[in-house]
């Protein structure tokens, strides 16, 4: 429980970046990677697309993985059947689905995470020691655990959410009656930086309420009865069974599940966003597969990739902690440089980042490269 602080401690810093990236999205009416593209030289775009999509699909293949093994668990059938099986699903149904239909589905997957909540009241909390968790802070004093909280940081500020809040911001400003930018008809902007803020504050709080309830969680059932060498969500949900009961395994058996849904075609097409945007592709899920052939390609390529990794003997815990902190090491510089961008009125004309966002967006790259250099030097 002694890193539920690293989570309270990230939410302001979170929501910052997230507005940032959704602003400029909304703003510019392109995702980050074409801003990137117009504004930074050639080889720093280039280099942060394939950190990122390096990062995603090993994310990606530790999420099909994760959601197998648990559902084999849970249901039977061999694990690789369903590994195939949820890569299929979660490439069809971005390429197929409509978009209007395929963000309210998105959205109904949020309410799997529910169960992280209910399996607190399950097992027996030690409400004391989660609440001294979070408002304590433990500072790591090993390598070990500072890469812990750059992994945390790297978890819940992470570039790819960067990319896809962007792109997204501007395929909805598309569907709107007037689909320009919203620098050329300022007029709607107080209204829209509303909606983005309270978008981004009611998600980002509901992800770390989620985040608090797992670590929790865990530590409640697993850490306490000494179970610490986890490998696989599989052995995690299994070993909840003796210790807090057969309901405890399946709630937490469909929060892996209902994450990795969520999660899968956020990473693939946050990969198709950015490698798409940098090329100067058509992309965009809202575009019919025939008119953005090479974006859909890319995203059903780093699905597959991923199914591999999941098919393979890759450690999925490792490769999740790992992506993580590549992750938290990433977002510093790019933090810095789309704040800098949002700063300027050659990209967002008149519509520049306030100062709070200003002052949040360089804080937030302070806090994770602090993180990252004690990770690297301690």
């Amino acid at each position: 429980m002694m890193l539920g602080w690293t989570v309270v401690l990230c939410l302001p810093f979170m929501v910052a970046v997230q507005e940032i990236s959704a602003r400029i999205g909304r703003v510019t009416g392109g995702g980050l990677a074409v801003t990137l593209r117009h504004h930074t030289p050639a080889w720093f775009s280039l280099a942060v697309v394939i950190l990122l999509a390096v990062a995603n699909i090993i994310n990606l293949g530790a999420d099909v993985g994760a959601m197998a093994d648990v559902s084999h668990l849970m249901f039977g059938a061999p694990a690789a059947m369903w590994a195939v099986a949820i890569a299929v699903i979660c490439a069809c149904s971005a390429i197929w689905i409509d978009y209007r239909h395929y963000v309210r589905v998105m959205k109904f997957l949020t309410l799997p995470l529910l169960a992280y909540f209910v399996l607190l009241f399950i097992v027996k909390t030690d409400w004391r020691a989660a609440l001294m968790g979070v408002l304590i802070p433990h500072v790591p004093r090993t390598r070990a655990g500072w890469t812990m909280v750059v992994a945390v940081f790297g978890t819940t500020i992470s570039p790819y959410l960067f990319f896809w809040q962007a792109a997204t911001e501007a395929e909805d400003e598309l569907l709107l009656d007037d689909p320009r930018p919203l620098r050329e008809h300022t007029d709607d902007a107080p209204g829209e930086m509303r909606r983005i803020g309270w978008d981004t504050w009611t998600g980002m709080i509901y992800s770390n309420l989620v985040a608090l309830a797992i670590i929790w969680g865990a530590a409640s059932t697993l850490h306490v009865h000494g179970i610490l060498g986890i490998e696989t969500a599989a052995q995690a949900a299994s070993a909840l069974g003796p210790v807090a009961g057969p309901y405890a395994m399946y709630l937490f058996g469909f929060g892996i599940i209902g994450t990795g849904l969520l999660a899968v075609p956020v990473l693939a097409g946050a990969v198709a966003y950015s490698v798409g945007e940098v090329r100067g592709w058509h992309v965009g899920l809202n575009r019919k597969a025939r008119d953005a052939v090479a974006f859909y390609v890319i995203l059903a390529a780093s699905t597959f990739i991923g199914l591999l990794l999941a098919l393979s003997p890759l450690d999925p815990m490792r490769a999740l902690v790992g992506a993580a902190v590549v992750n938290g090491v990433v977002a510093v510089p790019l933090i810095v440089i789309i704040t800098i961008l949002g700063m300027r009125q050659s990209v967002m004309g008149d519509l520049t980042l306030p100062r709070w966002l200003v002052v949040g967006g360089f804080a937030s790259a302070v806090l994770m490269g602090v993180a990252s250099l004690a990770m690297v030097f301690l």
